[in-house]
């Protein structure tokens, strides 16, 4: 995802909110419209001996004008978060091309991925575990414990290259026989995209890795 993409969502995100408050302006001048018609119609009809007090008609024009300033009020918070959002990705687009490290599930793609582990310090040796998808332990290795970046190769305890994929990726620390801790690993990328979803902007790396950007531990200028 590029500059230009960015200004083009925000190019749509932005006419989306202006629609929105044309719509908004559109029904309310229509309701503006019919409570004319209908008070007119009411004080046509009203008793001659029993005529609308002056104060009941000034009630009935300050509820009309009451709504209408939270109508305006409203359409004008719905494109100011708009615009909000769009300056938060817009912000983003600074990271593209950026090295990313966060915790998250690993994507494997056949290649090697650089990641950052680390063990618990009390203890006296450290595992490094790899459970695919499905929970399933496919290697275990041991390793120093002291924080380090490696480069995970994507093969099995026999070596064997693992299928593309998912995988989750710890450092299990034990005093002795007892595990005493389990510190997830940190996945390195370069990111190519910023985008939201559900409120939330997701980055994504060049393998394919999505990171919520709140998820992000670091950046750097890839090596």
């Amino acid at each position: 995802m590029d500059i230009s993409t960015l200004s083009a969502s925000a190019g749509g995100t932005a006419s989306r909110a202006a629609a929105s408050s044309a719509g908004g302006s559109s029904v309310l001048s229509s309701d503006f419209e019919t409570f004319i018609r209908m008070l007119t119609v009411q004080m046509e009809n009203q008793d001659p001996l029993n005529p609308m007090e002056s104060t009941e008609f000034a009630t009935q024009l300050a509820t009309f004008s009451s709504v209408e300033q939270q109508v305006q009020t409203n359409d004008l918070l719905s494109a100011l978060g708009a615009q909000m959002g769009l300056m938060g990705v817009s912000q983003l687009s600074g990271w593209i091309g950026m090295e990313g490290r966060a915790i998250a599930p690993v994507v494997f793609d056949g290649a090697p991925v650089p990641l950052t582990v680390s063990g618990d310090t009390l203890a006296d040796r450290h595992e490094l575990v790899v459970r695919d998808s499905a929970g399933t332990e496919v290697q275990r290795l041991g390793v120093s414990g002291d924080r380090e970046e490696i480069a995970w190769l994507g093969s099995d305890r026999n070596g064997t290259l693992l299928p593309s994929g998912t995988y989750d990726i710890s450092v299990e620390s034990f005093s002795g026989d007892e595990i005493v801790g389990s510190t997830p690993a940190q996945v390195h990328g370069r990111i190519i995209e910023a985008r939201t979803e559900a409120g939330q902007t997701v980055l994504v790396m060049e393998s394919g890795q999505e990171v919520p950007a709140s998820a992000l531990l670091g950046l750097r200028l890839p090596r």
